[in-house]
């Protein structure tokens, strides 16, 4: 393979015949290849980490969440239609990636075909940033989806979120986060309710039936508890009536979008980008100590069954796990001060369960509280570094009488 990009890489060069497609050239041979070019001139700090090497490790630490949501998608889909008993987990597992791979195809070739585009009109080379939000923006949304609302929120989301800012690292907002609000804004019937995070229809073929049980609701936990009304509800059910609990909620044996069902998946992610200095680790402990503190201020004075979620619930339940891990710490649109990461995450925390609690139309709350303070991510870094200032200065002068 190397010497097939060496043989041609004078025909994209320029004065080549296909000069005009270099930056896409350039974008495949660095997709397999590290690149050998160095910096000649001015003071620059050399890294093994590079941007590409970042966005492999992030792609590493979800494929846990990853394929564990496509079981959890054939698991939810036969236990609604009543036919778990009669498949193996292999069976679940290959309908559930069946379902997520047309979505995934989809996300790609809009969003890398927007990024080599934009490249190429450009003349620059082609940033690795999308391949990790190809993953994330199929992993966020509901499972029922459809495919052209999904390429066109993510044809909005990398040209209006992404490109106009100048593209990878200068982006204000996370990309994913942004094609998911752009649906639910756009399409809410498409992104919450009963009906659109269990799949009922085959996958390419793929099962039998596609009638539910009598007792069949695809409502999620936080679904469930948004409209319970005064009263925290004894049992928060799961498809086909039967309880669920804390621990299937930690495995991830409940509804909801892809990634974010299985928190112990997401925690195998996280120990990994902690451990690979990728991710930081404030922003995670931050943000769980922040929804904590919250989660109990409600509970003190709660008069409904959103303020009287346990804090343990708001950790297990939605998208809280998913967003703190993987998009809260996105180095580009988070807190980049150490102090600031502190207080960027804390108030995600917050935010997260203040959305969840007091507008029962937004039961997740997490997509809303990391792009609030994705806004705030650099007034929050500016006041650190200020202080810092003012606090050097004060001991100057002390220094100076």
């Amino acid at each position: 393979m190397k010497n097939f990009f060496d043989k041609h890489r004078a025909t994209f060069r320029k004065g080549g015949k296909l000069a005009f497609l270099h930056s896409v050239f350039e974008g495949l041979e660095t997709f397999f290849f590290v690149p050998n070019e160095t910096s000649h001139h001015g003071v620059h700090v050399h890294d093994a980490i590079d941007s590409k090497r970042i966005m492999t490790m992030v792609i590493i630490a979800l494929m846990p969440a990853l394929l564990f949501g496509m079981y959890n998608l054939g698991y939810q889909h036969y236990l609604a239609t009543g036919q778990l008993a009669e498949v193996s987990w292999f069976i679940c597992f290959i309908y559930g990636l069946l379902a997520i791979l047309p979505k995934l195809i989809v996300s790609y070739l809009v969003g890398l075909g927007i990024e080599f585009a934009v490249a190429q009109m450009k003349g620059e080379e082609i940033n690795e940033g999308y391949l990790v939000t190809g993953i994330l923006i199929p992993m966020v949304l509901p499972i029922e989806t459809p495919l052209w609302m999904m390429a066109i929120a993510t044809a909005f989301s990398v040209i209006f979120a992404k490109e106009v800012f100048g593209g990878t690292g200068y982006n204000v907002f996370n990309v994913a986060l942004v094609a998911r609000a752009i649906l639910f804004f756009a399409y809410p019937s498409h992104m919450t309710g009963d009906d659109v995070f269990v799949r009922l229809g085959h996958s390419w073929g793929m099962s039998g039936a596609v009638t539910p049980v009598d007792a069949f609701s695809g409502a999620t936990p936080l679904g469930q508890i948004a409209t319970a009304g005064s009263e925290y509800p004894s049992v928060i059910q799961n498809v086909v009536g039967d309880p669920i609990s804390y621990w299937d909620a930690f495995w991830g044996f409940i509804p909801g979008s892809m990634g974010e069902v299985s928190t112990f998946c997401i925690l195998l992610g996280a120990i990994f980008l902690i451990w690979t200095g990728i991710a930081s680790w404030k922003i995670i402990f931050s943000g769980v100590v922040g929804a904590v503190l919250m989660s109990l201020v409600f509970n003190a004075i709660g008069t409904t069954a959103s303020m009287q979620m346990p804090p343990l619930a708001h950790l297990l339940f939605g998208g809280f796990a998913f967003g703190l891990v993987f998009m809260a710490t996105d180095p580009v649109t988070s807190a980049r001060t150490e102090k600031g990461k502190w207080i960027y995450g804390l108030l995600v925390g917050v935010m997260c369960v203040f959305i969840r609690v007091l507008n029962p139309g937004y039961p997740e709350g997490m997509m809303l509280a990391i792009l609030l303070m994705n806004v705030f991510a650099p007034l929050i870094d500016y006041f650190v570094v200020d202080a810092n200032i003012r606090m050097r200065k004060q001991r100057a002068l002390q220094a100076n009488k």
